[in-house]
């Protein structure tokens, strides 16, 4: 895409393997109005757009970070935030303090082989049981039937909260095809961002899921960082300190995003890595 405005950087973040990964447009911070921000996922084929303003603070690096998707602002972005600390490394071992309108927190990014390893921490996760409203109104619109519906949905939220719902297995997982229009509704009359489907192998412990957000706009989700520290959060409970989460494959973008919690600590700070790399450098038309 030519044209003579602002540069943007598509960063594909919570690569798999080195491949893969979600399409983000990150760009500098500008005098854009929320409304062509909104424009710049649209133009640039990506989910989401991040703004970026670095400076140095009196305790080091500081990047401030803005997160939009075609419809809407969000406060937090998690594989957004893993493609802008690939966007801000240069060199060495990159560390910094994040500002999001969801809160502020720890970054780092260091350079591996093809690639920029990131990793930030999460604020705490609220989790809680659903309502009964909650699953009639959701489950059912995401298609999943009770042969292979398991016990263990939570409402979690780290910034706006979200479903997760446990399925009981891969396949059953890439089977799914939801009524996007009812969850949409469903979601929208529940103050919902979405819903987060899983499955976890019995043998590896290595997760799948599936992200769905047509509320923000984004039908399906290539990799989302923020509900996997809630599903880390969640299974922390259970014992489970540290997860490998495969998403994307049914969009044709495998990403990979690994989350970490704190023993002993439910809820408490969750660090979020993924791999990220600056496929192409555009400019807005």
């Amino acid at each position: 895409m030519s044209g003579n405005g602002p540069q943007v950087a598509i960063v594909h973040a919570c690569l798999r393997d080195g491949r893969g990964g979600s399409p983000t447009a990150v760009m500098e911070e500008t005098s854009l109005t929320d409304a062509e921000r909104r424009r710049v996922p649209v133009l640039m084929g990506t989910s989401h757009a991040v703004f970026v303003s670095a400076h140095d603070g009196p305790d080091g690096p500081v990047a401030a970070l803005r997160f939009f998707t075609a419809e809407k602002e969000l406060p937090a972005c998690g594989h957004g935030t893993v493609a802008a600390l690939a966007y801000l490394f240069k060199s060495g071992e990159y560390r910094t303090t994040l500002q999001t309108p969801g809160g502020v927190f720890a970054g780092r990014a260091v350079r591996e082989e093809g690639h920029i390893a990131s990793a930030f921490d999460t604020g705490p996760v609220d989790l809680r049981e659903p309502t009964t409203a909650e699953c009639d109104l959701v489950v059912p619109a995401l298609g999943i039937t009770s042969d292979i519906r398991v016990p263990g949905v939570r409402v979690a939220a780290v910034g706006r909260p979200r479903l997760l719902v446990p399925v009981a297995t891969r396949s059953s997982l890439a089977a799914l095809d939801p009524d996007l229009d009812g969850l949409r509704a469903a979601c929208d009359r529940l103050g919902l961002l979405g819903c987060y489907v899983y499955s976890v192998a019995e043998r590896s412990g290595r997760v799948a899921a599936r992200m769905f957000a047509p509320s923000i706009g984004v039908p399906e989700d290539v990799a989302n960082a923020n509900s996997t520290a809630c599903l880390a959060a969640h299974l922390a409970e259970q014992g489970v300190t540290r997860i490998a989460v495969d998403m994307g494959d049914s969009l044709g973008h495998p990403s990979t995003i690994t989350a970490a919690t704190r023993p002993g600590v439910p809820g408490g700070l969750v660090r979020l890595g993924g791999a990220a790399r600056i496929a192409r450098v555009l400019r807005l038309p």
